[in-house]
């Protein structure tokens, strides 16, 4: 069951928040944007669990429904962002409590219960032994890395909405790519057990950034609430992706920590 819910999560991790292009979330009260976001919503959950099967297409059914709700709901902001994000979960966890055995009906499951690594191999060298029971955990890595960075990145900017008027002037998305950029780096230094290592890098941010907008207060305050919201949500999204990685198969990722 565990391995259902962890292939559910990181297909809607795909689809929601890197396969999902501008259009689709802009258009969505248009048909033909949310049924091609809907079936990218049902390939990447056929993908991830290797199996094609009728609660997948339910799942994309609920998916749809709470899209189009949200799209002619009249609430926006963080807030309907989060509830929507809920929402859709709560849909992976049913899912997963109806049909428990998805993973395993699976073409990912059928290769692990054979203990015949296959094409799967080469990919993760090992000891002959079948490596598809790695597979939940990197989907559980990706799944964290995703939630740091973009899903990050969606939320911060509809956090920082209401201040919107005294972002600083820059390159064009130039504060998204910090963002994701400064994410990254916490999700990886959290990875490799060098969490001390954030430290230096909101040092670093501080004297490259908030020298140049320290005459302005608005800007300053601006910039520094946008970075401790960003600092805050990618460390609480990889310890959160470490601790579930301590339930499943190892990685074999270094600790790097003295």
């Amino acid at each position: 069951m565990t391995e259902t819910f962890i292939a559910l999560l990181f297909a809607h991790m795909l689809a929601d928040f890197v396969l999902q292009t501008r259009w689709m979330v802009v258009n969505k009260r248009n048909p033909v944007a949310l049924t091609a976001h809907i079936a990218v919503v049902l390939v990447m959950a056929i993908a991830c669990t290797g199996v094609l099967h009728p609660a997948l297409f339910a799942l994309a059914g609920v998916h749809m429904a709470l899209d189009a709700a949200k799209a002619w709901s009249p609430w926006k902001g963080l807030g309907p962002f989060l509830a929507d994000q809920v929402l859709h979960i709560a849909t992976v966890v049913l899912i997963t409590l109806w049909v428990p055995d998805l993973w395993a009906q699976g073409l990912w499951g059928a290769v692990a219960a054979e203990g015949d690594p296959g094409w799967m191999a080469s990919l993760w060298p090992g000891d002959g032994e079948s490596t598809t029971p790695v597979l939940p955990a990197v989907f559980t890595a990706l799944s964290g890395l995703i939630l740091a960075t973009r899903a990050g990145g969606f939320a911060i900017g509809l956090y920082m909405e209401p201040w919107a008027a005294s972002s600083p002037a820059g390159l064009a998305n130039g504060g998204r790519a910090i963002g994701n950029l400064e994410r990254s780096l916490i999700f990886l230094l959290v990875f490799i057990g060098l969490p001390e290592g954030i430290g230096f890098l909101i040092a670093a941010k501080s004297v490259l950034r908030f020298g140049s907008v320290s005459d302005d207060r608005a800007v300053s305050e601006y910039v520094i609430i946008g970075t401790l919201a960003s600092f805050g949500w990618a460390i609480a999204a990889s310890f959160a992706t470490m601790w579930a990685l301590q339930y499943l198969t190892p990685l074999g990722i270094p600790d790097l920590s003295p």
